[in-house]
């Protein structure tokens, strides 16, 4: 990467960040150091309730709701941005400084299209024209190798997958040339030969126009391909900070060198012996005119675990869908227990919907923010199994059990108020509130830190060896398969090109697209990107 100058672009002194009580608050940030120069990249690791988040935005001089600035300062080339006022903070967010969120789905308007809302900043900001920014905007989605860039932000949010729509959201931040991005979690929603293009991408935007940048991410071989320094956080403080080579091969404290010994999870495959709980036959399904599922076969063992991995946009999200019910195909059959099971989920009886759940990627967005744990818990319990007073609460306390939060410390407390891994673990339990058989669970660690995904892969085996649960695990991350499958299924384009028990996978692939995808899985030496590209 590019030599740096010494000017620092970016100073933070002594950063404490508050929320709560100002006579009882809780800290975010202790007195955090932080320095950037201009065309450097440092990468923020850590778990999740680190403070990396709470700390990126503080570099913009954000914070959210409920969070306050309550000593030290954040100087960006020469201004303390503390001490400025609204209207001079939101000149430079957005032209000078961006931000790249970790839910697009949450940040795009539902009802622009993303071609408007990409050419925003700089038609808002005066440095482009409309037409001079819409056709700056297709060249960063050729760029950023979105389908069909000519045509693809005339498309509404909805109608992109979740990997195209952080691809386009990275454009959106790239926008108006800033001198400063920060980056939260860009490439959680892509698998992996797609984030191999969009972190060259964004690293050849970053070298090329001198752009400072802060990275955080969970994903430790991410993060390596990326910054030139590191800053491993726990608990809203530096542990160390080094140069990435030197971090990566000689880490010093213990908590860095435990974030690096979590990537070896992987529990014995069981044998797909077991008669099928679930099965699809020939199914085709479709959005509109466009057909995104093409004669799907696969059958899913009961009590086994499936892995259904492929890029952004081949279908592994719609083959669920159609399995819940949430999408009726266009052809083809779904069995459940040998039985065909009606297309449409409001034809399906009562104890076939309990038996079907659910977890979705983004807890962010599955979870009412307005409602306590105890609500949340509370509603499907209620509504699957009629349980009512003391019943009611017994069951919603041995659901917080199972999935190891204890219901003194949590239940009273609202969605927002929860990290990450905790949200994931109560829309875990929400679906076990129905007591299901089968699990179709979509991408749900992709969001979290590798300590708290470790936390519940671990969770899930654990409740799937008690309760005898199927699984149907939907990932990009095949460091997840190796971990958690039984079997594997690969697809591509709609269709599935692969598939079998998960050590023949791995060990002696059959199509030349599964060894892509085993190839492009990242590693932690800074020179794969440039070896891969």
């Amino acid at each position: 990467m590019n030599k740096t100058p010494m000017t620092p672009l970016l100073e933070m002194r002594g950063l404490r960040l508050e929320a709560g009580p100002v006579k009882s608050p809780t800290v975010i940030l202790h007195g955090l150091d932080l320095t950037l120069r201009r065309g450097e990249v440092l990468g923020l690791v850590g778990e999740s309730g680190a403070g990396k988040s709470s700390a990126g935005l503080a570099a913009m001089g954000v914070v959210r709701d409920g969070v306050r600035f309550a000593g030290g300062s954040v100087r960006f080339d020469g201004v303390t941005l503390t001490d400025l006022s609204p209207a001079k903070l939101r000149r430079l967010l957005g032209r000078r400084m961006a931000y790249v969120a970790q839910s697009a789905a949450a940040s795009f308007n539902p009802a622009h299209r993303v071609l408007d809302q990409v050419t925003e900043a700089p038609v808002l900001h005066q440095t482009a024209s409309r037409s001079q920014a819409q056709q700056e905007a297709i060249a960063l989605f050729r760029q950023m190798q979105l389908p069909d860039p000519d045509q693809i932000g005339l498309r509404y949010p909805h109608q992109l997958s979740g990997g195209q729509l952080q691809r386009a959201m990275t454009g959106m931040a790239m926008a108006c040339r800033p001198d400063l991005i920060v980056f939260d979690e860009p490439t959680t929603a892509l698998d992996v030969t797609t984030q191999i293009e969009v972190l060259g991408a964004m690293r050849d935007i970053v070298e090329h126009f001198g752009t400072a940048a802060i990275y955080i991410t969970h994903d430790l071989a991410v993060v390596s391909q990326m910054a030139d320094r590191v800053m491993v956080m726990r608990d809203g403080r530096e542990v160390e900070t080094q140069r990435t080579r030197e971090i990566l091969s000689d880490p010093q404290q213990d908590y860095t060198r435990s974030l690096w010994a979590v990537r070896s999870l992987e529990r014995p495959a069981k044998p797909a012996d077991t008669p099928p709980l679930v099965e699809c036959r020939d199914l085709t399904a479709a959005y509109g005119e466009v057909t995104v599922l093409k004669d799907v076969s696969v059958r899913l063992p009961t009590g086994r675990t499936t892995t259904v991995v492929g890029e952004s946009g081949s279908g592994k999200t719609t083959l669920a869908r159609v399995i819940a019910g949430l999408l009726p195909p266009v052809s083809g059959e779904v069995l459940w227990q040998g039985q065909p099971l009606p297309p449409d989920y409001a034809r399906r009886d009562p104890a076939l919907l309990q038996d079907i759940q659910m977890i979705y990627q983004m807890a962010d967005t599955a979870l009412n923010p307005r409602h306590t744990v105890r609500e949340t818990l509370t509603r499907p319990a209620r509504f699957c199994r009629g349980l009512s007073g003391r019943t009611l609460e017994a069951r919603v306390r041995e659901l917080m059990d199972l999935i190891e939060m204890p219901p003194g410390q949590f239940l009273d407390r609202r969605i927002p108020e929860l990290s990450g891994g905790q949200k994931q673990r109560i829309g875990i339990a929400r679906a076990l509130a129905a007591e299901p058989k089968f699990l179709i669970c979509d991408e749900v660690t992709s969001a979290l830190d590798q300590l708290v995904a470790q936390g519940i892969l671990r969770l899930l085996m654990r409740l799937q060896d008690e309760l005898d649960l199927t699984l149907l695990f939907i990932t990009h991350d095949l460091a997840t398969v190796r971990a958690v499958a039984d079997q594997v299924v690969i697809m591509q384009q709609g269709r599935i090109v692969e598939q079998g028990p998960r050590q023949q996978i791995f060990d002696s692939p059959q199509q030349a697209y599964t060894r892509r995808l085993l190839d492009a899985v990242p590693q932690m030496d800074p020179d794969w990107l440039s070896r891969v590209r």
